[in-house]
């Protein structure tokens, strides 16, 4: 199992501190540095701006938006990212969620699974450089009746193939990320509920394209804090966990909370959410099951995260993202290298 580091969004006044992660995660030999992107920073910008100040570990967009861009701009931008890189950069795709899409960008959230596997198809032909056709239900290219022709992507990629992931949560996108993507990037990853919540859907992707998992890159982003005390530690973590359980969509269409549904937290995950929805994110972030935290982050001393990090491992997880709480960089420096002291001890590394 690899390590990554997700340094998250930039922009919040600490991108010299994330700038100083990414360099010390390069040092320390971690396998890839993920950044994220909502409605502040985008992450093309940042990683370019990694990838000139880091020597070996990959680059990797954790998420580039679906509705943001073109699949076309996509394959441009990853072609230019792995060509400035030396080969290190990954693409991760993700088609957001109902209010950043609409609110945002203007762009429907209708038929996202549709509109992945075809966003996906379009990239994969543009990137092997042969002249791009498309005829399908959300995009056509050439388009009919005009002076528009079939062109091919200029620019040489250092690899015959970036690896592509997607951002997937429910068992449907789970299941088709198995079958047309290289990897996935997944979130509230606990080790104990992987079957049912997150490998039983890859497999049957995977089983699709006559594929098994290995050789697929299941990648979980693990918030960690570490310390002599775990249930201290859980509390970190309270507000995050409320936030996307009760807040991350709306009522009707919040895929966070249908997953903390499927790890048996029905009652509880109903309950974060009525309380943020109405106002008391305090409530809320109370009403989050301390379990639940535990079982989907690492804390406490690095003995502790080491035993937990056996656990996904075992579980399929082949890349290990982590997401280290602090508001110091000594904080957040030292975290990273208790990674890499558990993964050692682990036995993993």
């Amino acid at each position: 199992m690899r390590l990554g580091i997700n340094l998250g969004y930039w922009g919040a006044g600490m991108d010299a501190d994330n700038l100083a992660v990414a360099r010390e995660a390069d040092r320390l030999g971690y396998a890839v540095c993920w950044a994220a992107e909502a409605y502040g920073s985008d992450a093309p910008t940042v990683l370019s701006w990694v990838a000139a100040q880091t020597e070996r570990i990959d680059v990797g967009s954790a998420i580039f938006q679906i509705p943001a861009r073109t699949p076309t701009m996509t394959a441009m931008t990853a072609a230019t990212l792995d060509s400035l890189s030396g080969g290190r950069f990954r693409l991760g795709l993700g088609v957001s969620g109902p209010q950043v899409s609409e609110g945002w960008y203007g762009v429907k959230f209708d038929k996202p699974l549709a509109r992945t596997r075809e966003y996906v198809e379009i990239i994969r032909k543009a990137m092997s450089r042969e002249r791009l056709t498309h005829e399908g239900e959300h995009w056509t290219l050439p388009l009919p009746g005009g002076p528009g022709k079939p062109i091919k992507l200029t620019v040489h990629p250092v690899r015959e193939q970036i690896p592509l992931y997607i951002a997937a949560i429910g068992p449907k996108n789970l299941e088709q990320t198995g079958e047309i993507a290289d990897g996935a990037l997944v979130i509230f990853f606990a080790p104990e509920h992987a079957e049912e919540t997150t490998l039983g859907a890859l497999r049957a992707g995977r089983a699709k394209a006559g594929k098994e998992l290995d050789g697929f890159d299941l990648v979980p982003t693990v918030p960690m804090a570490v310390g002599d005390d775990p249930a201290a530690l859980a509390d970190l973590f309270r507000p995050y966990t409320a936030l996307y359980v009760g807040g991350m969509g709306s009522a009707k269409q919040n895929f966070y909370n249908k997953l903390a549904q499927r790890m048996g937290y029905e009652k509880e995950a109903a309950e974060i959410q009525e309380k943020y929805l109405s106002g008391d994110k305090t409530g809320a972030a109370a009403a989050v099951p301390r379990q639940l935290i535990d079982s989907t982050t690492l804390l406490g001393p690095v003995e502790r995260i080491a035993d937990r990090m056996q656990a996904y491992a075992g579980a399929g997880v082949t890349t290990l993202s982590l997401a280290p709480a602090g508001f110091t960089l000594d904080e957040r420096i030292a975290a990273l290298r208790t990674g890499v002291e558990a993964l050692e001890r682990a036995g993993l590394a």
